[in-house]
């Protein structure tokens, strides 16, 4: 009797994907419904339909073993990734989140730019994924709480909602050269904030509570056993959003994460806000860092999320990259040019992401006839290249220039705000996936409008939970003709990749 070994890899691969992605997201949108409707007995019945479900379970496992980020960072146990086995394996074990018992975390010590470091806790691949299963049942449910101008580490919002709201209401027709800014800091959110704090106000199954108050657990500073969720897992940046959310209510604010500023004007108390403020955030087990917490005139400039905010004497208001931002860019484009070990070529390949990905985030502000432009940085480059490698003339040098440095079109302040209070998880795909389109440019925006923001691979409309990656069907990644070019899903990329390698 032969017997067959089972390939792990192709049962992975051929698992209907497109099919557990649409029942996740079903449960998901009549689990928000069902808390905007406050019908708490359904919401609740329908979060342990996710938290059983296998859709859930091995779209948790997919997450964190292949999407993410960080999917190659160990936990204390080492493991940097799983097999295809260990991955079914993984996602048979997530039948018992209800009883699941959370591991230590494994600290990593990260540099600030103020010579300080922080502690990133990372929990072990299982942990994660964990984590990952409890975000997909719990999200959706304070997705139809959650204040409409809270914009970080939620679907379908970003920094450039924030950006955007700034600009309305500094903008010269909001009179916005009479306003003033309260910047806030929160010290050391992620740290001190308390335990029982979030966990009143997070709406899941007592199970899941207990499950959640045991991850808490793992990453506990012994002097502060009461606080603090830690930085590295899944889920920590909802909790953080969870306990902090209604401090937006005190008085006209933007939020991000736990970045935030007021917007005051001429005749609002500053002193009595920040004494609400500091009302709030004590009941949460925080407090604002003094140092730079501070009131400053619209005219006077200040700095948020990356991004310095004037509005100039002539009232018109400006948005340009801040100087600490700039800055740490240009160290990270000098480290790579200045790099002796690598030639001009792999160099330009370096750079590219680094400068597409700059410039794409800054999109939205004033970029033309300044240094932001990166004028003088890429004649460095040039003269650099030029001058280091004899094999290349200046016409090569040039190619190898425009490769290095590729162009992104800005147009100041344009950005369409998300509306309201919509979520992605209200239903409306239209709404969501036409949206979605049009955070992209060039050949992508060109592939979304042919395949009507639908994925090439697979058919399902792009939301905001997942890349859109382009896809050169002849595999050649020279050829940019959009009859050449697919917009897919991430992992749908992943998938046509992983059928020729075998691998992910």
């Amino acid at each position: 009797m032969v017997r067959h070994e089972i390939n792990f890899s192709e049962l992975w691969q051929k698992l209907p994907w497109k099919k557990l992605r649409r029942n996740l997201f079903r449960l998901q949108t009549r689990l928000f419904k069902a808390i905007r409707e406050n019908d708490r007995v359904r919401a609740r019945n329908l979060q342990k339909l996710i938290l059983k479900s296998s859709a859930a379970r091995l779209l948790s496992v997919r997450r964190v073993t292949q999407l993410n980020a960080g999917k190659r960072t160990p936990g204390v146990d080492g493991q940097k990734s799983l097999n295809f086995k260990q991955r079914f394996a993984l996602a048979k074990r997530l039948l018992t989140a209800n009883k699941w018992s959370h591991s230590k975390l494994r600290e990593v010590q990260i540099p600030k730019k103020d010579g300080t470091t922080r502690t990133l806790k990372v929990p072990t691949m299982a942990d994660r994924a964990w984590q990952c299963l409890v975000k997909y049942a719990i999200e959706p449910a304070h997705e139809a709480l959650f204040h409409a101008k809270s914009y970080g580490f939620r679907p379908g919002r970003s920094a450039h909602d924030a950006q955007k709201v700034l600009f309305t209401n500094l903008s010269a027709h909001a009179n916005g050269i009479n306003k003033r800014i309260l910047e806030l800091d929160i010290e050391k959110c992620f740290d001190r904030i308390n335990h029982s704090a979030i966990m009143e106000r997070v709406i899941a199954p007592q199970a899941i509570k207990l499950g959640l108050w045991k991850c808490l657990k793992a990453g506990v500073n012994p002097e502060f056993p009461e606080q603090g969720t830690p930085q590295g897992g899944v889920v920590s940046p909802l909790l953080a959003n969870i306990a902090l959310n209604g401090i937006e209510d005190i008085h006209s604010s933007i939020r991000y994460a736990d970045d935030m500023v007021f917007i005051l004007k001429p005749n609002d108390n500053a002193e009595f806000i920040l004494l609400r403020v500091e009302q709030f955030l004590a009941e949460r087990g925080l407090k604002t860092k003094v140092s730079k917490t501070k009131l400053v005139r619209s005219i006077d400039g200040f700095d948020f999320l990356g991004w310095n905010f004037k509005v100039q004497n002539n009232g018109k208001f400006r948005c340009v990259p801040s100087e600490d931002n700039y800055r740490t860019f240009i160290n990270k484009i000098k480290k790579i040019v200045k790099n002796s070990n690598i030639g001009a070529r792999e160099k330009a390949e370096k750079l590219a992401p680094l400068v597409r990905g700059w410039r794409n985030y800054h999109k939205y502000c004033k970029m033309s006839g300044s240094k932001f432009s990166l004028w003088r940085t890429a004649y460095a480059t040039f003269k650099r290249f030029n001058r280091k490698e004899r094999k290349l003339d200046r016409y090569k040098t040039r190619e190898l220039l425009l490769k290095a440095f590729p162009a992104v079109p800005y147009a100041e302040n344009r950005f369409v705000n998300v509306k309201g209070d919509k979520s992605p998880y209200d239903g409306d795909t239209v709404y969501w996936s036409k949206r979605n389109s049009k955070l992209y440019t060039d050949f992508t925006s060109k592939c979304l409008k042919r395949q009507n923001q639908s994925c090439g691979y697979c058919g399902l409309k792009f939301m905001s939970d997942e890349k859109v990656q382009l896809h050169h069907i002849d595999g050649n990644h020279d050829n940019w003709t959009v009859q050449n070019l697919l917009a897919i899903h991430q992992s749908c990329h992943d998938y046509i990749h992983m059928g020729k390698t075998g691998k992910v």
